[in-house]
């Protein structure tokens, strides 16, 4: 194998950064890390984060997307750029798009997504106007003639399968579940270390070039009924169910307060409308659990077994 790319993330600390800024530096990338201020001067959880990433071989770097000239100077070290900032930031990437083709040596672009692909969305607010800020974020790449890998990874594991996605509680349930719609829209669930190795696995990929990565490992597609089932398995017992119709779910979205109703427009969107699985993977798509089949990817399976 050739030398591996040199990969720049931006956003490294935040909660699917740090994923990918690991397996970057595990899987032997050179791995430069953009963060607004040194481990000393940040708090003492991400201080700690940034000490961890330094000793095991990332170079941190100063700067932060409003900062031309240390967004620019980054940018110069690399042939890889990885954003994955939160949403607030999302608008922002336009100055790293800007930075890549002043640079014009950057190989590859990965912009923050690591979620629904939104370009395959029925979402609505707030989480329509989320994933329109990042379809433009696509479309200004696209048109400035970067190459780019979008990554499609669906639902965060660690997120979403802890509660069983039920509001409110810590663990998944063991006497009643809440399920939006009818149960049966497939969702896709990837552990967070999963899908960093994978977004790093297609870095250097020549199939990945100007294509979206799907995850959806055939394990890990289950509809909500499937989830419940293999949940109430796992406890042996059965849990009463409350099926909510879509349009109380609206109703839901509607009354309650940022940032509670982007998650629950999220789910909307995956649970009721099918989002992660209601479309084939065209030819602008590739599917990483195909391409990269030595990838041991943590099962639901496996996950859940945590919380028996």
């Amino acid at each position: 194998m050739g030398s591996r790319g040199r990969i720049l993330i931006i956003g490294a600390t935040g909660y699917i950064g740090r994923h990918v800024a690991k397996a970057s530096v595990a899987l032997g990338h050179p791995t430069y890390l953009l963060v607004r201020d040194s481990p000393a001067s940040a708090k003492p959880e991400r201080a700690q984060l940034l000490d961890s990433f330094k000793a095991s071989g990332a170079n941190i770097l100063n700067g932060s997307l409003e900062d031309h000239a240390s967004l620019v100077e980054a940018v110069k070290k690399v042939d890889v750029v990885i954003s994955t900032v939160g949403g607030e930031q999302t608008a922002n990437q336009i100055n790293i798009i800007q930075a890549i083709k002043e640079v014009g040596t950057i190989k590859r672009f990965l912009p923050s997504e690591f979620g629904n692909d939104v370009d395959n969305v029925h979402a609505v607010e707030p989480a329509k106007s989320a994933f329109e800020q990042k379809v433009k974020i696509r479309r200004a790449i696209e048109a400035a003639g970067i190459p780019y890998t979008y990554v499609a990874s669906n639902f965060f594991a660690g997120y979403f399968l802890p509660t069983l996605s039920q509001a409110g509680l810590t663990a998944p349930p063991r006497d009643k579940v809440v399920i939006f719609g009818d149960g049966n829209a497939k969702a896709v669930f990837v552990k967070e270390e999963d899908i960093g190795i994978y977004a790093i696995r297609a870095v250097d990929d020549p199939r990945t070039l100007n294509k979206t990565l799907y995850l959806r490992p055939a394990a890990n597609t289950l509809s909500f009924n499937e989830l419940v089932a293999l949940w109430e398995k796992k406890i042996g017992k059965t849990l009463e169910k409350v099926y909510v119709p879509e349009e109380q779910v609206l109703k839901i979205i509607e009354e309650t307060p940022f940032p509670g109703n982007i998650i629950i427009a999220i789910s909307h969107s995956t649970f009721v409308k099918g989002d992660h699985t209601n479309f084939e993977i065209g030819a602008n798509g590739v599917e990483g659990s195909q391409l990269y089949p030595d990838v041991k990817y943590t099962t639901v399976d496996e996950f859940l077994n945590a919380f028996v």
